[in-house]
């Protein structure tokens, strides 16, 4: 049997599909518009990952391991932007992979209108919209 016709197991591939068979992802334009309407873009790269690539002005920054904790309206360890399980929420990552797991994550959480960017921050900065410029490595001495 292979891994993805074991009982109980499922290929990253699988799993990927499932969560976005749930969500309605939206492209860059789309999510621009909307946080400039009071959705909340959340940015789950990792700080490195960041300073390397770049970031999008306006976009709350979450690491990945903690989303759930920050975004759930019911968590002692929630952010104050965690409204509410109507709050509208774009997860972004890199490339729109790891968007897509934290989104339908946050859907399991009862955040149902969450969902991620299509192509992540490489589509966003490729669309031409707003990034703040990569920070250069300091350099010791």
């Amino acid at each position: 049997m292979t891994a993805t016709t074991a009982a109980g197991r499922r290929s990253i591939d699988q799993v990927l599909a499932e969560a976005r068979g749930r969500l309605r992802r939206v492209g860059p334009h789309q999510a621009d518009a909307e946080m400039r309407a009071g959705a909340l873009l959340v940015d789950i790269r990792p700080q490195a990952q960041r300073a390397a690539e770049g970031e999008v002005p306006g976009a709350l920054r979450i690491e990945r391991n903690v989303l759930e904790w920050r975004l759930d309206p019911a968590s002692d360890s929630r952010l104050p932007q965690a409204r509410g399980y109507d709050t509208r929420v774009i997860i972004m990552c890199s490339e729109g992979y790891t968007s897509s797991l934290a989104a339908a994550a946050l859907q399991d959480l009862g955040l149902a209108s969450a969902t991620d960017l299509a192509g992540g921050f490489h589509a966003w900065a490729a669309a031409g919209l707003p990034v703040t410029a990569r920070q250069s490595a300091v350099r010791a001495g």
